[in-house]
């Protein structure tokens, strides 16, 4: 038993005179040490916690790391929320300095509200603004962690297509050079059989590359090009076979060699310029688009788009999956939130291919459909997984309900995109799923005045 007084939270201060006293005769004082654990996430409740000195901070498991929720001072009741639910703790409590405290069993905090109508409504007002605020911090995290997500996908799809751009400006100017000089160094009345840009670049296995330098690099040795393996590569990249090598001055080998090499070397780096600019300006309209950057919330959104612009973005994720897709060719375009559709597909995508990579599933596929059934656009998504447990089914779309391993997953993910679609577009969302197979399919009404039943 403690002298604590409870009207001092502002959990009880309102509380009736008996429940009051009730809980009070129940007070049990305890401590903690500065870093000591009072519970983990996921432990049964038994008890609750009032701060009497000292603090702790609240912790939640988020995207495989603790995210700090909040921090609980002197006068703030902790992991009251399990005993109210009957549920397993949803997150950690650790003292950040020593601490003191005096706990409420389980068994008083029940009797309180069996025996009191007005204790229960006063609790439960406190209790269900908790659970708000902490929804909506969880949800902020889970939303950083994506955008997280995305960063990185998009740092290192960019990675690639930045390097070549770069690597091809700085040896250009080499290249060009070596252009200049060979074309400087050929007689005047000394024609170049053709011109390499009229010439259509192969597309060539790594096998029939290595063949071809080869034979091209006898052919040159042959017409007594010194060193012709510097030039076989670049060569044979712009298409020249042994056979074009006949129309080559005799007297100049050589330097049409080494001209028409250094022509190829800049073809060559410019076609790595244009393709590595491509694929930023495509990775940067992607991210525009998928966010529907400078347009208004609602609009006209092309699904099938979103879905690829979606798929460009997780790319770093899905890379070693099989991606298929089946889009209505004449699929119509509605009206929509489609900076919130995408975040329905980031979700749906991102989990599938969790599965997979998790599960180390053989050949691992995602398939992707969207068709028009009536008022509604249907898209599908399916995996190849594990599945998803028969007993979890009915409960995937439950708040922080998660099917991954604990600090794998907040349980909002798929909340998130049940309120997109139902609450907000007014559409449906359905999930079958046995082993080997799991689909969900999503209807969105083509018309937001249009509720799908």
């Amino acid at each position: 038993m403690s002298d604590f007084d409870l009207r001092s939270v502002s959990l009880f201060e309102h509380l009736p005179e008996g429940p009051l006293e009730m809980l009070s005769q129940s007070l049990i004082e305890c401590g903690l040490a500065r870093g000591e654990t009072l519970f983990d996430e996921g432990d049964v409740g038994d008890k609750a916690y009032i701060v009497t000195s000292g603090e702790l901070e609240i912790l939640k498991e988020a995207a495989g790391r603790q995210v700090r929720i909040a921090v609980s001072g002197e006068g703030v009741i902790v992991g009251e929320m399990a005993l109210l639910t009957a549920e397993p703790r949803n997150a950690t409590a650790r003292a950040l300095s020593d601490a003191s405290l005096v706990a409420i069993p389980k068994e008083a905090f029940d009797s309180v509200l069996a025996s009191s109508v007005e204790a229960t409504r006063a609790l439960f007002d406190v209790f269900l603004q908790r659970w708000r605020e902490q929804e909506d911090r969880l949800r902020q995290s889970e939303r950083m962690a994506q955008i997280g997500v995305l960063t990185a996908g998009l740092a290192h799809e960019m990675n690639n297509p930045a390097a070549a751009v770069t690597r091809g400006a700085n040896e250009l100017h080499a290249a060009i050079e070596r252009y200049v000089m060979a074309a400087k160094a050929i007689p005047a009345d000394v024609t170049l059989p053709f011109r390499l840009a009229e010439r259509e670049r192969p597309r060539l296995s790594g096998m029939i590359r290595a063949d071809r330098e080869e034979a091209l690099e006898d052919a040159l040795a042959v017409l007594g090009v010194s060193d012709p393996w510097k030039y076989s590569a670049s060569l044979v990249e712009a298409g020249v076979v042994v056979d074009d090598l006949a129309t080559f001055p005799a007297d100049h080998a050589s330097l049409v060699v080494e001209i028409m090499a250094a022509e190829a070397d800049v073809y060559s780096l410019l076609a790595e310029i244009n393709e590595g600019s491509k694929r930023l300006s495509e990775l940067v309209g992607a991210l525009k688009s998928y966010s529907f950057l400078d347009q208004a919330p609602i609009q006209e959104v092309d699904v099938s788009r979103g879905i690829e612009d979606t798929l460009l973005i997780l790319r770093s994720k899905t890379k070693d999956i099989e991606i298929e897709r089946d889009y209505q060719d004449d699929l119509p375009a509605i009206t929509a939130y489609g900076s919130q559709l995408n975040q329905v597909w980031t979700n749906l995508i991102d989990n599938a291919s969790d599965s997979l990579r998790d599960s180390a599933t053989e050949d691992p596929r995602i398939s992707i459909r969207a068709v028009e059934v009536g008022d509604c656009i249907v898209v599908t998504i399916h995996d190849n997984g594990p599945g998803i447990p028969v007993e979890m089914q009915d409960r995937i779309f439950e708040k922080f309900y998660t099917t991954k391993e604990p600090g794998k997953g907040t349980g909002l993910g798929l909340d998130t995109v049940y309120s997109i679609v139902v609450n907000q577009h007014r559409g449906a969302i359905e999930v079958d799923s046995v082993p080997g197979s799991t689909t969900f399919t999503v209807k969105i009404p083509k018309n937001q005045n249009t509720t799908v039943v």
